[in-house]
């Protein structure tokens, strides 16, 4: 296996310096996670399974994505490399054969997941920017949310350093403002309206299971984020203690969180309106302190996502870089600015994509990116640990407890949540796949590589 970058703090020939320590790394992967998501996708949430049920489905998806965390944290101190998941599964399944397939795939999938992902941040903002200028109008949000991307990219092309403290000052507002939040909801908590949810059962055409698997799949959405620090790995100070450690941090400290948000809202607001709110945490909040605290609500949840957009931008952006300086794009994408020591156009690309992908429906950017996602990699990086666990490692390299377990958990959960996420998601996915697979044997046929090399 190729040997692991090293991990001092110097700026390496052709490569971005060392610059992210493990307060940047958590900030980075905390405002990924809180973002706009559970501000956006509570009402979506109530909506697929009402009653209690709501909540084991966020538990559920807490508990999955702890066990994926440790399939992250396990492959990042391993491989601490820019663009982390393309680096693994060429890595696990062979640099010079399938991995050539997987390390394409996962490129291919991120130029589609990517744009989604940073678009859905966008249109959440818009959304809630509606809140404090109702005549903004559906055309309105749209062009918003597309002026964000592109504001995000210009803010960050600039050194990795400068991103950091403004993502940790940005991570830390953050977080109080939900920690404010969940403590008003508990001050205010009514337990009249918190029976109302309590005995809601679920719409019987829909069913237990297939509404457990709608709010997981939500919930998983809601908690993706704490591999951000893992897109960055080439960037981060000691990574093989730096990664594992921001990672499995930021999993449990956003459940909590993302639990006390359910449970106060629903103890203040009936769930039926809360199921059918554009802006439920305003509505929740103006219900407390009137029309000023939903604004001020507003005014905290817009830096949320606009600096979730900031930092998955950050993030997908290494990608297209990662896979150019490893000669599977266009050369031009391993560009890096000649002072910053940043990537320029894969930065440039992914911004401008995002803007685009503004004109889909949140809904349909949110299912469609999760079972992408699920099919092009989460699966194909728990049986990459496998894989390379029987090579040789770095001794110092985090290991998974319990292992093989969290892997089983991590894919029964995820081929679970793609059953139950609907066809037409489940059709753009395995449609994509099977698109990027014949791109890549054209190129492959073309370039005689695997598996069409020479013998």
């Amino acid at each position: 296996m190729r040997a692991a970058a090293s991990e001092g703090t110097g700026a390496r020939e052709g490569l971005p310096p060392r610059a992210i320590g493990l307060w940047g790394g958590l900030s980075a992967n905390v405002l990924n996670m809180i973002g706009i998501g559970p501000f956006v996708t509570i009402p979506l949430a109530l909506s697929a399974l009402a009653g209690p049920g709501v909540l084991l489905g966020w538990i559920a998806g807490a508990l999955l994505c702890l066990c994926d965390g440790l399939v992250w944290a396990e492959l990042g101190s391993t491989i601490p490399e820019s663009g982390g998941p393309y680096h693994y599964l060429r890595e696990a399944y062979g640099r010079e054969g399938a991995g050539r397939l997987f390390g394409f795939l996962y490129l291919w999938q991120t130029l589609l997941t990517a744009p989604l992902s940073i678009a859905s941040a966008a249109v959440g903002f818009a959304q809630y920017a509606g809140f404090l200028m109702p005549s903004l109008g559906d055309a309105g949000r749209v062009v918003m949310a597309a002026g964000l991307c592109l504001f995000n990219t210009a803010v960050l092309y600039r050194r990795i350093g400068h991103i950091q403290k403004l993502s940790m000052l940005v991570s830390a507002v953050v977080v109080a403002a939900c920690a404010w939040i969940v403590v008003t909801g508990i001050a205010h908590f009514d337990m009249a309206v918190a029976r109302r949810f309590l005995d809601a059962r679920p719409d019987a055409g829909q069913g237990f299971w297939l509404g457990l698997g709608a709010v997981a799949l939500i919930a998983v959405y809601d908690y993706g984020g704490y591999n951000n620090v893992c897109m960055l790995g080439g960037e981060v100070r000691k990574p093989r203690r730096t990664i594992p450690r921001a990672v499995l941090l930021s999993i449990p400290l956003v459940a909590l969180l993302y639990l006390g948000l359910n449970v106060s809202i629903l103890g203040v607001l009936p769930w039926e309106p809360a199921a059918g709110s554009k802006a439920v945490v305003a509505d929740f909040m103006q219900a407390i302190h009137g029309r000023s605290g939903g604004m001020l609500a507003v005014a905290l949840i817009l830096l949320a996502s606009w600096g979730s957009a900031l930092v998955v931008l950050l993030g997908y952006s290494r990608v297209p870089f990662a896979a150019a300086r490893d000669g599977q794009f266009f050369r031009v994408f391993g560009s890096l600015h000649p002072r910053g020591g940043f990537p320029t156009v894969s930065l440039v690309f992914v911004g401008i994509t995002s803007a685009l992908a503004c004109f889909l429906s949140l809904e349909r950017l949110i299912a469609t990116l999760m079972v992408v996602q699920i099919l092009f990699q989460y699966i194909a990086q728990c049986f990459a640990v496998v894989a390379l666990r029987r090579r040789r490692t770095a001794p110092e390299a985090f290991r998974m407890p319990l292992y093989p377990l969290p892997i089983v958990v991590s894919v029964v959960g995820w081929l679970y949540l793609v059953a139950t996420a609907g066809w037409p998601s489940f059709v753009v996915a395995l449609l994509a796949v099977v698109v990027g697979t014949l791109i890549f044997l054209v190129q492959s046929r073309r370039t005689r590589t695997w598996p069409f090399q020479s013998t």
